[in-house]
């Protein structure tokens, strides 16, 4: 009996739009993890989104419609495949 893949749903549309490292605009955001001012969590039709820089603020955030706009000085954006059960702990320290 041959090996049949679920087909998977999907993902959710994701873009983001950054202006002079200052300004971040995202689409497709699903949920924020956790934020402070050096680091940004989020999780996005595309994956978990890490956003690490400096005197970094959420100044508008609607999970309704997927969007947040994000300040300060950006220095890192990275993605991690979507998971199920990691903690916050976990996807800071790896």
């Amino acid at each position: 009996m041959p090996h049949e893949e679920k087909p998977q749903a999907p993902a959710r549309w994701h873009s983001l739009s950054l202006e002079g490292r200052e300004r971040l605009s995202i689409t497709g955001v699903e949920d924020v993890s956790g934020f402070d001012e050096g680091l940004v969590l989020l999780r996005t039709g595309q994956g978990e989104l890490t956003v690490r820089g400096s005197e970094l603020h959420i100044e508008r955030i609607d999970l309704d419609s997927g969007t947040l706009e994000l300040h300060g000085h950006v220095q890192e954006l990275s993605y991690d495949e979507p998971t199920e059960g990691r903690s916050l702990w976990s996807r800071l320290f790896g």
